[in-house]
Parts: C-alpha cells; sequence; structure tokens
C-alpha cells in the first residue's frame, strides 16, 4: 500500500487532500516521500518510520560523522546520488547500506552489481531523506576536498619565494590558479554548508589556519602550508576587488557568491600582522536568519514593551549592544511585525543582512560619500513611514534619526553601548539636546548572545551552593510579577551541557538573545530633562520593573534554555 493511501487510511489525510497528492504524483515526477513532508501534514522520522513498517525494513539513525570516509570510497558518489544510497558500516566483508528508496528495483540491482563485484555481503536498512543529504555532503569534506587541491598545485610556483615589487604579481598569478581558487571556494562553501558566522584566516608561526565560528566559538577547521598564505589572501583580494598589492593597511571588501543554490554574501576584512595579513569573513545569507520573537527569546515584559513601543505612530527603538550580539536580526523581527501593504519601509545597512520581500533596502557605499548620513537625507525625500538606520555612529546621524522620529516616522537604529540606560547619555555625548529625546525615544533594549543547551544531551543537576547563591540573589532582585513566573525548587535544580553527537560533543546547539528593555515614560522623560545621569536612570529602570541581561538570562537557566556559565559569561561582558 502506498504512503499516501496508508495515511489517507489512518485519517491524517482527507480523500480529497489524498486525491490530490496522487495527481501531483502522477504529473510532477516527483517521489511520493517528498510530495508528502513538502504539505508539511507529517514530520519526517514519522514518515519514515510509517515506511519501515509497511516495507519490513528496519530504519536507522545515522550521524554522518559516524561514516569514516574509507566506508564511503565503497559506492561512487555519482552511484549513491543517483540511486539515494550509501554505505554505512563495514566489517570483514559484510557492509551495511542505508537507502532512501529500497524499493526501487533499479537501485536494488546497482548494489547488487557494485557489492558482488567486490565479493561483499550486504544489510540493507532504510534511511530519511535529510539523513542522506547529510551523509552525502560527506564525499566532500574539507580537509578531503583541500588536500585534493593542494596535491593539484605545481610545486615550483606555490614555493617560489619572490620578493619586492614583483611579489604582488606573483600573489596574483598564483591566485588565479586552478587549485588555489578552489581551496578558497571549498573553504566558502563549508562555511555556509556548517553554519559559520565567520571565517578566519590567518598566519601562525608555521601555518595558514583557518577557524570557523560555530554558536559564537571559533574552531579550528584546517591547517594549510604557510607557503599558500599569499596566494590565498590574492585570491580573496581578487574576489572581493581589493587591491593585491597593498598589505601594509588594512581593507573592507565583499564577494557575492551563489552556494548550494541560495545568494551569499561575505564581509571581507583584510589586517596586517607581524606574520602576513590575516583576513576576517563574515557570512551573510540574506534570505536565512529572519526569526519571531519567540525564537530570538522575547517573551514577557520584554515583548510587550517592544510591541507597545511598534505599534506608536512615530518614535525612535534603538537596539544596543556589541558586534555580533544579534541588534540587526532583533530589529528585524520588528520589521516583520510592522511589515504591511499600506506602508512604505526603507532600509539603509552596511551590509543588507537579509532579504524581506515588501522592503526597500539599500546598502552603504562609504568609498563614493554615500553613508548613513547622506542616504537619510535621501531616503526622508522618499516618504517613508518606517525608517532602519544600520548605524547611528556619528552626531549628523544622530540628528537626523532624531528628527525623522519627531516629524511622524518609526525609527529603528543600532547604537553601541553596553547597556539600555547607557544609550541616553550616548545620544547626548553625540550631541542631540536631552530635551528632544524624551518627544524622539520610545524604547531602548539591550541584548547578548547566549549558547542554547543541546536539547539531545542537556542534563539537570543539583546547583552547587555558590552557583545556588548567585542565582537567588538575582531572583530576589527581580520584579515580584516576574518572581512569580518563576518555579523554584528546593533543592535547586538547573541545567548543564553534557555533548553528544548530535551537538559536536559542545552541549550546546545554535543561540538566542538575553534582553533588557527601557521604555520611555513620564518619570523617565522629566530625569533625562532635569538631571540627566545614568545612576538615575537605572533607578528609574528598576521603578519600571525592567528586567537585567543577567536576571533575563537567570529565567532562561531556570528553564533548561542555557547554562549559568553562559548567563556569567554576558554579565561579564556588561561591566
Amino acid at each position: 500500500m502506498s504512503l499516501i493511501n496508508q495515511l489517507a487510511k489512518k485519517g491524517i489525510l482527507t480523500k480529497e487532500k489524498a486525491a490530490s497528492l496522487k495527481e501531483e504524483l502522477k504529473s510532477s515526477g516527483k517521489k511520493e516521500e517528498e510530495i508528502i513532508l513538502k504539505e508539511g501534514i507529517i514530520k519526517e522520522d514519522v514518515l519514515f518510520q510509517l515506511k519501515s513498517e509497511s516495507l519490513k525494513i528496519p530504519l536507522k539513525e545515522v550521524e554522518p560523522s559516524e561514516v569514516p570516509l574509507e566506508v564511503l570510497k565503497l559506492i561512487p558518489k555519482d552511484a549513491a546520488e543517483y540511486y539515494y544510497m550509501i554505505p554505512l558500516s563495514k566489517k570483514d566483508r559484510a557492509l551495511e547500506i542505508g537507502m532512501v528508496y529500497p524499493e526501487n528495483l533499479k537501485a536494488q540491482e546497482a548494489l547488487k552489481f557494485l557489492t558482488r563485484r567486490e565479493n561483499y555481503s550486504f544489510r540493507v536498512y532504510l534511511i530519511t531523506l535529510s539523513s542522506f543529504r547529510g551523509l552525502l555532503k560527506q564525499y566532500s569534506t574539507l580537509k578531503k576536498e583541500v588536500k585534493k587541491a593542494l596535491t593539484e598545485m605545481e610545486t615550483e610556483i606555490a614555493g617560489e619565494k619572490v620578493e619586492g615589487p614583483k611579489r604582488a604579481a606573483a600573489s596574483e598569478k598564483l591566485g588565479e590558479e586552478a587549485p588555489i581558487s578552489k581551496i578558497v571556494s571549498v573553504i566558502l562553501k563549508h562555511s555556509v554548508e556548517g553554519n559559520a558566522s565567520d571565517i578566519h584566516i590567518e598566519p601562525v608561526k608555521d601555518k595558514l589556519r583557518v577557524r570557523f565560528r560555530l554558536d559564537g566559538i571559533l574552531h579550528s577547521s584546517l591547517f594549510l602550508p604557510l607557503k599558500i598564505h599569499p596566494a590565498v589572501v590574492a585570491r580573496i583580494k581578487i574576489l572581493s576587488d581589493l587591491k593585491i598589492d597593498e598589505t601594509r593597511i588594512p581593507q573592507d571588501g565583499r564577494i557575492g557568491s551563489k552556494i548550494n543554490g541560495r545568494d551569499i554574501d561575505f564581509r571581507v576584512s583584510t589586517f596586517p600582522t607581524i606574520l602576513g595579513e590575516k583576513v576576517v569573513m563574515r557570512v551573510l545569507d540574506p534570505s536565512k536568519g529572519l526569526k519571531n520573537f519567540e525564537k530570538l527569546g522575547l517573551e514577557g515584559r520584554n515583548l510587550n514593551v517592544l510591541i507597545k513601543a511598534s505599534e506608536r505612530p512615530y518614535g525612535m527603538i534603538l537596539a544596543t549592544g556589541p558586534t555580533g550580539s544579534g541588534k540587526s536580526t532583533t530589529l528585524y523581527a520588528v520589521l516583520q511585525l510592522l511589515n504591511k501593504e499600506g506602508v512604505n519601509i526603507v532600509t539603509i545597512e552596511d551590509p543588507v543582512e537579509y532579504f524581506m520581500a515588501g522592503l526597500n533596502q539599500s546598502q552603504t557605499k562609504e568609498e563614493i560619500g554615500y553613508g548613513f548620513a547622506q542616504s537619510l537625507r535621501s531616503i526622508l525625500r522618499q516618504d517613508p513611514d518606517i525608517i532602519m538606520v544600520g548605524e547611528i555612529r556619528d552626531k549628523e546621524t544622530a540628528t537626523l534619526a532624531v528628527h525623522a522620529a519627531l516629524t511622524g516616522h518609526i525609527v529603528l537604529s543600532t547604537l553601541h553601548t553596553n547597556t539600555a540606560v547607557g544609550a541616553i547619555p550616548r545620544l547626548i555625548d553625540l550631541g542631540i539636546e536631552p530635551f528632544l529625546l524624551p518627544s524622539s525615544l520610545s524604547a531602548v533594549l539591550a541584548q547578548r548572545l547566549v549558547r542554547r543547551l543541546c536539547p539531545f544531551c542537556k542534563q539537570k543537576v543539583k546547583a552547587k551552593p555558590q552557583i545556588k547563591e548567585k542565582i537567588l540573589k538575582e531572583i530576589n532582585s527581580l520584579p515580584i510579577a516576574a518572581q512569580k513566573k518563576l518555579r523554584i525548587s528546593d533543592p535547586l535544580y538547573i541545567w548543564e551541557p553534557k555533548g553528544c553527537k548530535k551537538c559536536r560533543l559542545q552541549g550546546y546547539a545554535g543561540r538566542i538573545a538575553v534582553y533588557e528593555i527601557l521604555e520611555m515614560t513620564k518619570e523617565l522623560a522629566e530625569l533625562i530633562i532635569k538631571a540627566p545621569s545614568e545612576v538615575s536612570f537605572k533607578k528609574e529602570a528598576e521603578r519600571q520593573g525592567m528586567l537585567t541581561m543577567a536576571q533575563d538570562g537567570i529565567s532562561k537557566v531556570l528553564k533548561g534554555v542555557t547554562s549559568v556559565e553562559e548567563v556569567i559569561r554576558v554579565s561579564k561582558e556588561q561591566e
């Protein structure tokens, strides 16, 4: 019985829907599983468990890292890709084979031919589509592809030492060689496939080190011969349109690339060190990363204040925090709420990090005099309702943003301060008159990113006395309403990272933000005009019932979202 019929029999599909899917199956040429999963009516693991029971073939869950590269070689990649089958393990002359479509007779015949040729016996297991795709990537691991490219490189060209004016020309020539191009291409591709946020290419004592930043932490991924360092840097400079012969000063550029069918931008920064130029590339996927408030970690009072501020007809909402703390992601969540047919939303960014339909997004170009201030002047002539300015970094931009908020626009922007209350003194330092802020500023949020505990391996433990004391201290300083929402047990239990194959033994998977949000009130307005000081602003924040980032973090610790260590790390960044 087909899977569609089985789902209809179980009542998961209506007769009409089943008939519609069967019609699509005939006309599209797609597989039954793909059509069902596209509808989102059933989870993949549940669907394949149903298929396993129907075919009487065991379903096997396998992590890509568990399959050795020498085992993968037993079935060529082309055959694996065509027949949706892949070797999982080998013991003596016996193989375990994972198949997505074991009912495919041609795939079975091909498998028999491949194994008979090498005199192997085999046992078939059913694997899910996502498992197969993950395993297929193992054919082209970073180290394997780079090693292959290195062996192709001409030794005499790679080892050639050229000094003086000819050095840049030699580096450029080598940077255009196929092996070097392939090495750079492979590094970029694997950063995207591995969900890295940044790539660091840096010369160390006797090697060229490549590191990827995953969930905020840098991991060494690859070591290359130091002699190819000039060629790798030259290739990146060629791609990002930077000066190849300039190695004494930092340079900034961008690379646009299509990887796995997605348009990816890489923001490139070179930096001279005593060992040579270091390159850092920020990975930006404009089509990925948009999140709703819940996924960001906004809840309770924080969420209510932010929504209230965004519902005002005008005013400025500022997000503060260091580079890479997720400020733009939060502002885009606000834009998702505001993005409606009847409004004109214009953004000025450097660079455009996400693409959102319905927005007019513009990227600054400082080198031609098109910075935030200049573009903001032009935007105000575009009849906007809502404006997002990537960053307020000078008096002119701050003044224009404040006046835009005063003249009936909603303005979203970022500012570099450690705390929410620190944003007001910072704006005054930039030259904004204090009396303008109460009418123009709606809310200020500060945020940091903490790593999420891996849901598969996190473990519940009794809090140690020192940790318990810190947690209870933060809880006791919370507003009464917030305290009541927390379930405090005695003894106090928290969650800690452990590490498993799903999280690469890190104990963490993904990140979430911790927030503090200051709301503009009558009391705060009076303080800004009469006695602007960070101390008085902090007292008003407490009166409002504002949770600090540390308090928001502790709340997430007690819910098993993150660990105490992560919250302590964030708290130190605020100091």
